[in-house]
């Protein structure tokens, strides 16, 4: 299983080590954003288990962030600020987050507030219907029946090219690291090279396209890894 995805929004770089130091210790892996609108960018891009939001910063407020945020995802936000009058706390819980914890704090409470978010969120994706069908441009994913239909034809594919284009499909806005990709599809156990996701991604691509699919379904993602993609999607 991959690891927890973290997102720590902070202008103060003192406060973003301290925390990235807290929450790697337990397991997280760790992105940072330095003002609101870095913070905006990777969440369109990248998909996180949760976001620690400072309120007070200069380019655009915490509250504004939590509810730009909640227009493209349902990530829990515990937002963290040095002001604790109720009425802040209001208002960010009215702007969508999901806890709110003032500075200074303790370390052991910052933990158990993210655990309990985490534990939460967990609960709440895992009571959602699955969908029996992935239905994309003329590409249909099922599950249950390991089947791939293109432009309404079976498209054979082997077991480890299903999972990993299966997995990027049910993840779709998320953009996975080739050392994630081998986590779900090979699992834990695998000692060999991350470079066998790009190895599969190729023969996929390779595929749809004999298949007539007319998009490339894996998008490269520079630097990171692979997204799924399909046509008219906002990038």
């Amino acid at each position: 299983m991959a690891k927890l995805q973290m997102l720590i929004v902070d202008d103060e770089w003192n406060m973003r080590n301290l925390l990235r130091i807290y929450l790697q210790k337990e397991g997280f892996t760790i992105k940072e954003a330095a003002t609101g609108h870095e913070a905006l960018a990777l969440v369109k891009t990248m998909a996180f288990d949760m976001v620690l939001l400072d309120v007070m910063m200069p380019d655009m407020d915490g509250w504004e962030v939590c509810k730009r945020v909640r227009e493209v995802s349902t990530v829990p936000i515990l937002m963290l600020t040095a002001r604790s009058e109720t009425k802040d706390k209001v208002r960010g819980l009215g702007m969508g987050a999901d806890d709110y914890l003032t500075k200074p704090f303790e370390p052991e409470e910052l933990l158990a507030r993210v655990h309990s978010l985490i534990r939460r969120s967990s609960i709440t994706q895992v009571s959602l219907p699955q969908p029996s069908v992935l239905d994309f441009t003329c590409l249909r994913i099922y599950p249950e029946g390991r089947e791939i239909l293109i432009q309404d034809q079976v498209t054979e594919f082997t077991q480890k090219e299903f999972d990993l284009l299966l997995v990027l499909a049910q993840s779709r806005h998320r953009a996975f690291t080739r050392e994630e990709l081998v986590e779900w599809v090979w699992g834990n156990d695998y000692t060999g090279e991350s470079r066998v996701v790009d190895t599969h991604v190729k023969n996929i691509r390779e595929k749809v396209q004999r298949a007539g699919l007319g998009y490339n379904p894996i998008q490269t993602i520079w630097g990171l890894g692979y997204r799924f993609h399909e046509p008219g999607e906002v990038k």
